[in-house]
């Protein structure tokens, strides 16, 4: 199984650089599976090649196996193509061996390891189960040309007919890391096969190295189902998380300007600033120690919770992936020391699908977030947040449609912000919060943020729901996180 990787980028031999692999120096690496070995079949500063070979060892692997009685003697798993053929091995090994280049690291070549270069990867047998059709329609709307030569079954059997391998040569001009992603992510499966167990966690794998490119790809339901080894519950998972993705991704200016234009609205009472230290103070009266910030777009909230050290795991979920980045670099994630880094974590997620990863905190906090919801979708996200991650608080503010009279830059019968789908009134959002209350097994204080006038009230309204201490067993089967 034989992997290579061309450059003609000057010098071309920065190529080591970017994989943390010494062109002058042949290295070996030991895997469950077998041995990975790295060299240089060519390196000049006008071109130089990395080779990625494996040597996948098939009895090992038989007598490590822990399957049912009487496999043992199955002749397949002694007599198939797992070890010469590009598959989930080859994954495994790009992730193990090359992580760093995967990952999009290079201390030494920073700057290059985020700059586009001519790069050409060779796979000496790639498994296309689906033909030379399906190898280009994964391939060529990520921006690459494709070279595939066919492999007969057997050249001394030509009325065996050909098989479904082929060697494949892959040219762009990509990062080194877009590259890999991209390999790591489509050669098991164009295989349509792992040789490993598929979990929730594999979802997660998923979203990590396909999510910024996956959501647009015109194939990507069929890569989510073999990808995930046609796991219905687990393929349903992982494309509502990419459609939601998707419907909120935009330019980094758009974005931006989205975000402002409510804070415009409201900046000449400082309500975003009353807002977050109302929050703030919350979640620090209810003994939390454990924070969800679900929403967090731009990481106002976060930073603010970083600075109260009660605070031992905040997690922060936006279903933006630019907004998630934006959150990292103004909380300064690289920089800060090892131990706050250890307490928070961005997570792209999606509000009204249910996620394993909101289970086990102490409280949440909801900050302008629900209006920009459809009416349509409150329910499932009371249900993922009320029934199925329960934190034991929950904060949730949103606009009062009442006070918008008050703001002069403000047209009548207009909204704070373009993308809200709705604005409450003061008896509406009370008579939601209540029957959320309710029917999920919480109690609930409605209060204001900001200066209240006489006649329309604050300009923010804000809920507190406590879980009830002793739910009733009904009460107590809501909670519960089984999987159909």
């Amino acid at each position: 199984m034989l992997l290579t990787l061309t450059t003609t980028h000057r010098p071309a031999t920065d190529l080591g650089y970017l994989l943390h692999k010494n062109p002058g120096r042949p290295q070996a690496f030991d895997l469950s599976f077998g041995r990975a070995h790295v060299f240089y079949p060519e390196a000049t500063a006008e071109r130089c090649t990395a080779a990625l070979l494996l040597e996948v060892d098939p009895v090992g692997l038989v007598r490590k196996r822990r399957g049912p009685a009487g496999e043992g003697f199955s002749l397949q798993q002694y007599v198939n193509d797992r070890p010469y053929v590009a598959s989930s091995f080859l994954s495994v090994a790009i992730a193990q061996v090359l992580g760093s280049a995967l990952g999009g690291t290079s201390r030494e070549r920073a700057e290059l390891s985020t700059t586009a270069i001519p790069l050409v990867a060779r796979v000496s047998v790639l498994p296309c189960r689906g033909g030379e059709g399906l190898l280009r329609r994964l391939f060529e709307p990520l921006g690459y040309a494709v070279a595939a030569t066919r492999h007969a079954l057997d050249e001394q059997f030509a009325e065996w007919g050909e098989g479904p391998y082929f060697t494949v040569e892959l040219s762009g001009v990509v990062t080194l890391r877009e590259l890999l992603t991209h390999l790591y992510v489509l050669v098991p499966v164009l295989d349509n096969e792992k040789h490993y167990w598929i979990d929730d966690e594999e979802v997660d794998k998923l979203m990590r190295h396909g999510g910024a490119w996956l959501a647009g790809h015109p194939e990507r339901e069929q890569i989510v189902n073999r990808y995930l080894k046609h796991r219905k519950g687990l393929a349903r998972e992982a494309l509502a998380r990419l459609m939601a993705a998707e419907e909120t991704e935009d330019s980094d200016e758009a974005e931006e300007a989205r975000a402002g234009e409510e804070e415009r609205v409201e900046a000449r009472i400082s309500l975003n600033e009353q807002r977050l230290t109302a929050v703030v103070n919350e979640l620090t009266a209810s003994g939390a120690t454990r924070v969800l910030d679900l929403g967090c777009s731009y990481g106002n909230l976060l930073r603010r919770l970083l600075s109260v050290k009660r605070f031992e795991r905040i997690v922060g979920l936006d279903v933006s992936y630019r907004a998630l980045e934006i959150a990292k670099e103004r909380i300064g994630f690289e920089r800060l020391p090892e131990r706050q880094r250890a307490r928070i974590e961005l997570i792209q997620g999606s509000l009204t699908y249910r996620d394993k990863r909101l289970a086990g905190f102490d409280a949440a906090a909801v900050v302008e977030v629900i209006e920009h919801l459809d009416v349509a979708r409150l329910a499932a996200f009371e249900r993922v947040l009320f029934e199925f991650a329960r934190p034991g608080t929950v904060i949730v503010t949103t606009p009062n449609v009442e006070y918008n009279v008050r703001f002069a830059t403000l047209p009548a019968g207009q909204l704070r912000h373009k993308d809200h789908r709705f604005e409450w009134t003061r008896a509406e959002f009370a008579a939601w919060a209540g029957g959320v209350a309710e029917r999920f097994g919480y109690s609930v204080r409605i209060g204001g943020i900001g200066d209240e006038d006489a006649e329309v009230g604050t300009p923010t309204q804000m809920a507190v729901f406590s879980l009830a201490k002793d739910p009733t067993p009904q009460e107590s089967a809501c909670g519960e996180d089984k999987r159909s």
